[in-house]
């Protein structure tokens, strides 16, 4: 392992999270705030950055086992200089609590230990947003697209810390297909910007929303998220928002290259689309008996399947009190999450989709021993190897999920709010029922559990494997040569 490598990646990180860190110290001193909470943290954080990064290696290769401990310190670092602010203003006094707020925030989870965001400092409501949108596309992705390697093995960073079962080029450079995503990524939340300015929100309001519908994260400045605006408008920009960025961004590339055939033929999007307007139309129906009305029912379904299916986590009503089918359908979308190469958290559609084919076929097996059976994913046939890699994934995820689960149940809460904090922490959404709901928060969780939640919440984002490989024994051993003639053991 190429560990002063994988160092100087730590600390470009921590230099560019330092100069992220001072758009929330500009909007603190704008509203009057203390700045040396802000100082102080940029400074730390610069300073281990420096000595982190001071000089390069000669060895630059980082390959793939480098490229999954590349990512998860650098998640854990990000996280850990983060939270520090929150501390040092006092709005969330304990470093624990602080830490969950910040991972929570970077995985654009939007699970909260605050009672009430409102009475909080301007500058840490934008920096807990402002999170949302540096995680939504990937941290080092971020930083490969303003600091760009010049090793092309940052292939294995990308495929480390995109979401999804695959991440490959849109172009030859990876440092280029970097930048692609993130101009279009920016260009995006500008629209949304101007968007929600137009529903009369403020500008901080507004910036704030459009970091959380952009990175499908759910920090909102409101106690009452989105539904404090009580606008239609609001909700169908957002909820259309929401949607937007829970595709794959790739078709977003194609689009702009007019490869407009390519879109259409994409099996993920029209599956994503599909299933959410089917839950939306079903769940509209389910509600009427409570608002009365088709449009109203309409828009709260439409608007909460955005946001569950997308990961996000804004609400516009308290979808806890609904019937029992439509709490059921909501906590299914939990699972589904958005798209592969989205912002969006979950499963992905993508896996979801092949689970499916791949269960028909071998049951079509069972029935035709003798049959050559292929599953087909985007109109091509889909390996063996690929097929087991998701089937593996999902074995990994009910896994960690059931243990997580065991040991959250140790704090003693209720079945469902115990499940769906899981749920809602591990796929990246935020809300769950019960304790948890939609008014509720993670404040009465236990320390312990708030960092067995913060682990989850990093594993779900970095698709598991980076996270868990930090305990792999192996990993850290030093690879032996093994010469001609010499005996293995």
């Amino acid at each position: 392992m190429n560990i002063q490598m994988i160092g100087f990646v730590l600390g470009r990180i921590l230099l560019t999270e330092a100069g992220l860190l001072v758009l929330p110290a500009i909007t603190a001193a704008l509203y009057g705030e203390s700045l040396w909470p802000w100082a102080a943290t940029i400074l730390l954080t610069a300073l281990c950055g420096v000595c982190l990064s001071r000089t390069k290696p000669a060895r630059t290769a980082l390959y793939a086992k480098d490229g999954f401990v590349t990512v998860a310190l650098a998640w854990l670092a990000m996280s850990a200089f983060g939270a520090l602010p929150f501390v040092l203003n006092g709005d969330i006094p304990h470093y624990i609590d602080a830490f969950f707020e910040t991972v929570s925030g970077f995985t654009t989870t939007g699970a909260s230990i605050l009672t009430a965001v409102e009475p909080l400092s301007r500058g840490s409501l934008f920096w807990r947003s402002f999170t949302h949108w540096v995680g939504g596309m990937g941290v080092l992705v971020f930083v490969m697209a303003i600091l760009p390697m010049s090793d092309g093995h940052s292939m294995h960073i990308l495929r480390a810390e995109m979401p999804g079962p695959t991440a490959g080029k849109l172009v030859s450079r990876m440092s280029d297909t970097a930048k692609i995503l993130y101009s279009i990524y920016l260009a995006m939340t500008v629209v949304m910007i101007a968007l929600l300015l137009l529903g009369g929100m403020d500008l901080f309001d507004a910036c704030v929303h459009a970091f959380g519908t952009a990175g499908t994260g759910g920090f909102s400045s409101r106690n009452l998220s989105i539904g404090a605006y009580n606008s239609a408008y609001i909700d169908i920009v957002t909820g259309v928002g929401m949607l937007a960025f829970g595709v794959n961004f790739n078709l977003y590339y194609f689009l702009l290259v007019r490869r407009f055939r390519d879109v259409l033929k994409s099996e993920e999007l029209w599956a994503y689309l599909g299933i959410a307007a089917f839950s939306t139309l079903t769940i509209a129906a389910n509600i009427l008996r409570i608002y009365g009305s088709v449009g109203t029912s309409l828009r709260h379904a439409f608007f909460q399947v955005s946001s569950i299916i997308t990961t996000t986590g804004y609400a516009t009503a308290d979808f806890d009190q609904w019937p029992e089918y439509a709490r059921t359908v909501l906590v299914l979308l939990m699972f589904i999450g958005g798209c592969a190469g989205s912002t969006g958290g979950g499963l992905k559609v993508t896996r979801v989709v092949t689970l499916g084919k791949a269960a028909y076929g071998d049951m079509r097996k069972m029935l035709h021993p003798n049959a050559v059976i292929r599953v087909r994913m985007e109109g091509r046939a889909l390996s063996e190897k690929q097929v087991r890699g998701v089937q593996a994934y999902f074995s990994v995820y009910m896994l960690l999920f059931a243990v997580s689960w065991l040991l959250l149940s140790l704090d003693g809460f209720d079945l469902i709010s115990t499940f769906t904090a899981l749920a809602s922490c591990i796929n990246n959404i935020g809300p769950g029922l019960g304790l948890v709901g939609p008014t509720g928060n993670f404040f009465a969780f236990s320390p312990w559990a708030k960092l067995l939640l913060s682990f989850d919440m990093l594993a779900g984002r970095l698709e598991i494997f980076p996270m868990l490989l930090l305990f792999a024994p192996s990993l850290w051993k030093k690879n032996r040569i093994i010469r001609k003639g010499e005996r293995q053991g």
